[in-house]
C-alpha cells in the first residue's frame, strides 16, 4: 500500500508565505478593539480637517487671554475708557447748563472746546487706522524704507509733516504704523514731527507769528525728530531698547504696485465694506481713544481748579520761565490747534520765542497721552520713556538758544 506523503516546503516557499503575510497585515485596517483605551488630550492647535462654519481656534488670541477655543470668558470692562467717557459727557452737559458752580462751567467749556476742535481730526484718524489695517505689513515696510537707516527716518518725518492731523489723530496713526512694522525710531520721529506741522496749523501759525518764525520752527522740529529717531534706532541696535516684534523682512523682488492695487480693491465702495471699515477703525483706535478722553478730562480739571493768571504771568524768556513752560505743556493737555494761539502769545506778548518753541515741541515730546499709548502698544516703559528723555533736552537747548540770540 502506498501512503501519501506531504511535500517538504522549500526555502523559497517559506519566503513567499512570509512576504504574503506581511502584505496582508499592512492592508488590513485596524479593528475597533485595537484603538487605544485612553485618548490624547485635545489641543485646538493640532491641525484638524476644516469644519464648515467653525471658527479657527488657532487665530489671534482674544484680548482677555482666555482659551484659544473660546472658553466663554467675558472681557473685563475698560474702566478707563468708560469712566473718562462718562466724565467727558458730564462736562458736555455742564457746558449747556445755565446754573451751577463756576468750576463746572469751566470744565464743561473745556470739554466742549476739545470736542469742537478735534472731532474732525479724530474722525480722520479713525479712518486712517482702518485703512492702514488693510495695508500689508510688507507694503508699510517698503514705503517707510529700511529701519535704522537715514532714508527710513526721513520718510517717517516727511509722512508726519505731510499728514494734516492734530496730535490726537496722529497718535492713532503712529500706533497703527508701529503695529504694521514701523521701527521704534521711525514711530518716534513720526510722532515728534507731526503734531503741529500740518498744512492748516502752518497757515494758522504763520498768520500769528509770521512766516520767518514759522519756517524756523518747522526746520528745527524736523531736526529734533531726526536726531531723536536716529538715537532711538542706535539704542535698539545696541539692545538697550526693545525692537518692534511686528517688523517684517521684505522678500526678494518685492513689488509695491501689486500690493497697492490689492489695498485699493479692499477699499471698494459698498455699504457693507465701509461698515466693516468703520468697526475696524473704532476697534483699532480704542486703546488710544481711552487715553485721549482721559487727557481731555484732566485738562478740564486743571483749567477748572488752577488759576489762569498763573499760566499767563509766570512765563518769560528766562530759564525759569522755560522750565515752567515745559511743566505747563506737560500737565496741560492742549491739542495742537489750541497750542498754536498760546505759542503765539508767548512769542508776541511775553517776547519769549524760545518758550513758544518749547511749548509747541514739548507738547509732542512729553504728552502723557502719547507716553501711555506707546506703553500700551510697545508693552515697554523703556520704549515709551525714550521719547521724552531723548527729545526734551534738545528742545530745551534749542529754546534757550532762540531766546538768547533773539534779544
Amino acid at each position: 500500500m502506498s501512503s501519501s506523503s506531504t511535500p517538504t516546503p522549500t526555502p523559497g516557499d517559506d519566503r513567499e508565505r512570509r512576504a504574503l503575510r506581511r502584505s496582508l497585515l499592512h492592508l488590513t485596517p485596524p479593528t475597533p478593539a485595537a484603538a487605544p483605551l485612553t485618548k490624547e488630550p485635545h489641543s485646538c492647535c493640532i491641525p484638524t480637517p476644516p469644519v464648515a462654519g467653525a471658527a479657527c481656534c488657532c487665530g489671534p488670541k482674544s484680548p482677555t487671554g482666555g482659551g484659544c477655543c473660546g472658553s466663554g470668558a467675558r472681557r473685563r470692562p475698560d474702566w478707563l475708557l468708560w469712566g473718562s467717557g462718562a466724565f467727558f459727557l458730564l462736562g458736555l452737559v455742564g457746558h449747556f447748563l445755565t446754573g451751577g458752580p463756576g468750576w463746572l462751567h469751566i470744565f464743561g467749556h473745556t470739554c466742549y472746546e476739545m470736542l469742537v476742535r478735534t472731532w474732525w481730526s479724530l474722525g480722520l484718524g479713525i479712518v486712517a487706522v482702518a485703512v492702514i489695517g488693510r495695508v500689508p505689513s510688507e507694503l508699510v515696510a517698503a514705503l517707510l524704507g529700511h529701519s535704522g537707516s537715514l532714508n527710513g527716518l526721513l520718510r517717517a518725518v516727511a509722512a508726519g509733516v505731510a499728514l494734516d492731523l492734530c496730535n490726537h489723530g496722529i497718535l492713532m496713526v503712529g500706533m497703527s504704523l508701529y503695529k504694521r512694522g514701523a521701527s521704534l525710531g521711525q514711530t518716534v520721529a513720526f510722532l515728534i514731527a507731526s503734531p503741529w506741522n500740518s498744512l492748516s496749523l502752518t497757515l494758522i501759525l504763520a498768520s500769528l507769528i509770521g512766516w520767518g518764525w514759522m519756517g524756523l520752527f518747522i526746520v528745527l522740529s524736523m531736526v529734533v525728530a531726526l536726531i531723536t529717531g536716529w538715537i532711538t534706532e542706535r539704542l535698539v541696535a545696541a539692545g538697550q531698547l526693545p525692537s518692534n516684534p511686528n517688523a517684517v523682512m521684505l522678500p526678494a523682488g518685492y513689488r509695491k504696485k501689486p500690493a497697492l492695487h490689492g489695498v485699493l480693491r479692499s477699499l471698494k465702495p459698498s455699504v457693507e465694506n465701509y461698515s466693516r471699515l468703520a468697526m475696524e477703525g473704532l476697534g483699532g483706535s480704542r486703546m488710544v481713544l481711552r487715553w485721549i478722553l482721559f487727557g481731555f478730562v484732566l485738562t478740564g480739571m486743571l483749567r477748572a481748579f488752577v488759576p489762569e493768571t498763573f499760566f499767563q504771568h509766570a512765563f518769560g524768556p528766562t530759564l525759569g520761565g522755560m522750565f515752567l513752560t515745559l511743566v505747563a505743556t506737560t500737565l496741560l493737555e492742549v491739542c495742537s490747534e489750541g497750542s498754536s494761539p498760546i505759542a503765539a502769545d508767548l512769542l508776541t506778548r511775553a517776547h519769549a520765542p524760545g518758550n513758544a518753541f518749547v511749548f509747541l515741541m514739548a507738547g509732542a515730546a512729553t504728552d502723557y497721552t502719547e507716553l501711555l499709548s506707546l506703553r500700551a502698544t510697545t508693552l515697554s516703559w523703556k520704549a515709551s520713556l525714550a521719547l521724552p528723555l531723548i527729545s526734551t533736552p534738545q528742545v530745551l537747548l534749542i529754546g534757550w538758544l532762540i531766546n538768547h540770540y533773539s534779544h
